[in-house]
């Protein structure tokens, strides 16, 4: 017993130990690129997003939860521009994503907005497919990049892309990020209004800017730069503040949109329920199938039959069988029938297995057992004897020897 105790007591020890030390061992850090501005992780957008009032000069900084078209229509910002002379630009739409999507009414949106005077900027990998409404309309593409850094002197450079900025000021400044994370650049179509802002080692474009209106487009490829594991490195974080230096100064709307999706019920259903009418008809509509299905379920119900059980007829085939013997005027099966249920009796009542009827003792043996005369047993053994002996059997003699047998059971102890 104390053996099995101390078990136990080790048991819950080692379960205690390793509990305690998956609650504080250090938790594997999350690589994902998620650009969330509540993200801490080192490709969050935290401490960006917490810096944008001192990069751009402004203390109004919002997050967009709402869809490209969306946002514009609501706040009726190009409506608004268009219909005010001189016109003054508003806000900058930021999007830092992975990859940045836009539907053709987005992208109309986006025109009208910039046309207005606004300015777009969107640091992104993927800028969409080459069938992209948004590309084809800003006329640029994106390409990636083949050939091998050309900074390979030393080793620890090999997996590394040197970023700088065209602008004279700043080209002196380069910027060193992982090869993998600076390989796609842009390619401005030709007849494009555009300006090449910052290139890789290869000299190739990964900020430009393209003008349309009276505002710009900027579009990045390096998303990464904008991350809070560069923010945090004091040789990588002037690339974000250089590059969001060509933003004026006023009101931003930070997408996140694009990541996080809207705030609230994300229901496809959202669009029938937040608006009364179509609330009641949707409700209306299931409550009306609801009961379609149960009223024609119960309508085309098969009915299950009732079944009656099965009649007794021993009676009626004990009568058929009588008729068939009286019919044929022969009462010998008759009588043999009765004689063989006599012998029955005899076995299940005074156990005589084999009766004998022409042997004195039997006769003796049974006229105690039954507790009658000797002379009333050898009149009903003789009368049973004689008609499965007869050839044929009268109704008479059938009677008779029906009532001595009957008298016999009923007589009997």
């Amino acid at each position: 017993m104390n053996s099995y105790r101390w078990f136990l007591v080790g048991l819950v020890a080692l379960f205690g130990t390793y509990v305690a030390l998956e609650y504080y061992s250090p938790k594997p850090l999350d690589w994902r690129p998620t650009f969330i501005n509540t993200d801490k992780i080192p490709y969050g957008t935290y401490v960006l997003y917490d810096q944008l009032p001192q990069l751009l000069g402004t203390d109004s900084v919002e997050a967009v939860r709402l869809p490209i078209y969306s946002q514009l229509t609501n706040e009726r910002t190009f409506d608004e521009l268009e219909e005010e002379e001189p016109i003054e630009a508003r806000a900058n739409y930021l999007f830092v994503n992975e990859k940045f999507q836009a539907t053709p009414t987005d992208t109309r949106a986006l025109l009208r907005f910039v046309a207005a005077g606004n300015d777009v900027f969107i640091a992104a990998e993927d800028f969409g497919d080459y069938q992209s409404f948004f590309r084809d309309t800003l006329g640029f593409h994106t390409a990636l990049t083949t050939a091998k850094p050309l900074d390979v002197a030393r080793s620890d450079r090999r997996d590394s892309a040197t970023v700088r900025f065209t602008n004279p000021a700043l080209h002196s400044v380069r910027y060193r990020l992982p090869a993998a994370q600076a390989q796609r650049y842009f390619v401005v179509d030709s007849g494009r209004v555009g300006h090449t802002l910052a290139t890789d080692n290869q000299n190739h474009a990964v900020f430009i800017s393209l003008d349309h209106g009276r505002g710009h487009f900027y579009l990045c490829s390096l998303p990464t730069a904008f991350s809070n594991y560069f923010l945090l490195q004091p040789r990588h974080s002037g690339f974000a503040s250089a590059a969001f230096a060509y933003l004026p100064p006023r009101p931003v709307w930070w997408d996140e949109y694009q990541k996080q999706g809207r705030t609230g019920d994300q229901s496809v259903l959202r669009m029938l329920l937040n608006h009364d009418a179509l609330r009641t008809a949707y409700y209306l509509l299931a409550i009306t199938v609801l009961l379609f299905v149960l009223m024609g379920a119960r309508r085309l119900q098969r009915i299950i039959p009732t079944i009656k059980p099965l009649p007794n007829t021993t009676l009626l085939f004990t009568s058929t069988v009588a008729s068939l013997y009286q019919q044929g005027g022969n009462h010998a099966r008759i009588a043999e029938k009765k004689a063989g249920l006599f012998l029955d009796f005899l076995r299940t009542r005074f156990q005589e297995t084999t009766p004998d009827f022409s042997d004195e003792a039997f006769r003796e043996r049974l006229s105690q057992k039954a507790g009658l005369p000797r002379t009333r047993i050898d009149e009903l053994l003789r009368l049973i004897n004689f008609v499965r002996t007869a050839p044929q059997v009268s109704d008479q003699q059938l009677l008779q020897m029906t009532q001595a047998i009957s008298n016999f059971r009923r007589d009997s102890r």
